[in-house]
Order: structure tokens, then sequence, then C-alpha cells
């Protein structure tokens, strides 16, 4: 019986472990996805990169295009866009594979970090907004 209430007690501690990390994991998510498909354009404080890049930090397009902002991130975008009435004209690579709860993660990020304090995205909206991209030509 005693054996049996170890055995117990250290599978429910393993348990308890796993599914912090996991919820710990899905936390810092979006850092870590923008640290690896964002930053080295948009750098590490979202500043862009001087007139070729625009910023994320502080970017008032953030809150202006809201609805487009999962379609550039799956889609990237090209031509001319106005970030805090700079006017940048370079392509940006989409994500085309990267999941909806990933992009929702990373958008996330990208609005509550860098000075911005935007909206959080939910990932019923995203998928809503994915699902109403324009067709992307490649």
């Amino acid at each position: 019986m005693r054996k049996t209430k170890g055995i117990a007690v250290v599978t429910g501690i393993v348990a308890l472990t796993t599914l912090t990390q996991c919820f710990t994991e899905k936390q810092n998510e979006g850092q870590r996805l923008y640290e690896a498909n964002c930053q080295s354009c948009h750098m590490e404080d979202g500043s862009g990169l001087r007139n070729l890049i625009p910023p994320i930090a502080g970017a008032d397009y953030l809150q202006k295009h809201r609805e487009e902002l999962p379609c550039l991130i799956r889609h990237g975008i090209e031509g001319p866009m106005v970030v805090n009435g700079q006017e940048y004209d370079r392509p940006m690579p989409g994500l085309e594979t990267m999941r909806t709860d990933k992009i929702t993660n990373l958008l996330n990020y990208i609005q509550t970090n860098f000075g911005n304090n935007n909206e959080r995205y939910t990932l019923q909206e995203v998928g809503q907004l994915l699902e109403s991209c324009p067709p992307h030509q490649h």
C-alpha cells in the first residue's frame, strides 16, 4: 500500500511538472517565434532597420491594420506601406506553414511588447481572419 502511494505521488509530481513546463513554454512561444522569424529584420527591440524595414515598436500600423495582420504573417506583403508616417516598400516573406495557434501567439507577443499595448487576438479570431485572406500570388 505504501509503495502504491509513493508511485502515485511521484506520478502526480511528474504530471504537474510536465504541465507546468507546457504552459511556461506556450507562454514564451510568441517571443521565441519573434526571435526566430522576425527579429533579424525588425530588430531585437522592434525598431526596424533604418528606412528599409518598418518598426513594430510603437507602430500605428498594428492598430490600423489589425484585421490584416494574420494574413500578413502567413503570406507576407509586397508593395508600399506607411508606418508611423513613413513609407516603406520592401517585400516581407510570409510564414506559409506556420500554424494558426503559433500565428496567434506571435501576434499577441508583438501586440503587447515593444511599447505596444494593443488588444490581444483570440485563436478563433485569427482562424477566421486567416480564412478570409485574399488569394496570394507566389
